[in-house]
């Protein structure tokens, strides 16, 4: 079933809506949780959480894209699930990681405005990965949002294990750079 056919569904809130996203980006969205968590259960919940906040989003919110705004709203639902885990573990893993990695560059010294200062940055990243090679932009991009591994990222695209971190390194000091200049940090 086409994707307009599946929002379609959702705005006539037919509930056959989620039986087709389910079959049609379960298995899409199952890999972009199970980066983040490692747990079956929590990733079988998380996709669960996923369909309820697609059904409750859309309407009012039409996609464009659905296979991305469903991987958006899954990385967000699996990385807060994984705060909570996080919070009452204090367990290091792969997540935390990647969060601490992308802290160097985008820490904020901002809590009055949050929301807004989140907004900003987002734009300012997407400005940004668009100056990257598209190799360092689908590095960037396969590393912090959807949260895979340096080994997994290397065979992806035929790297040496060893260059995939020198290539985020890099491209987060790009980062860092790029925000400074933007007055974002």
């Amino acid at each position: 079933m086409t994707d307009e056919k599946i929002i379609e569904l959702f705005w006539q809130r037919d509930e056959t809506a989620i039986g087709e996203l389910s079959a049609k980006y379960g298995n899409y969205c199952g890999v972009v949780c199970g980066n983040i968590l490692d747990n079956l259960q929590d990733k079988e919940e998380c996709l669960n959480d996923t369909w309820l906040r697609a059904w409750n989003s859309i309407p009012p919110q039409s996609p464009k894209n659905l296979k991305m705004f469903l991987a958006k709203i899954t990385r967000n639902l699996a990385i807060d699930r994984y705060k909570r885990q996080k919070s009452a573990k204090r367990g290091r893993g792969e997540t935390e990681l990647i969060l601490e990695e992308l802290e160097e560059c985008i820490s904020h010294k901002y809590d009055v405005e949050r929301e807004v200062f989140s907004k900003e940055i987002g734009i300012a990243i997407n400005e940004f990965l668009k100056t990257l090679s598209e190799r360092d932009r689908n590095v960037f991009i396969r590393r912090y949002f959807y949260a895979e591994s340096a080994e997994k990222i290397a065979k992806r695209y035929t790297l040496k294990a060893t260059h995939v971190p020198v290539i985020l390194t890099r491209t987060r000091m790009k980062l860092k750079n790029y925000l400074m200049k933007g007055e974002l940090l």
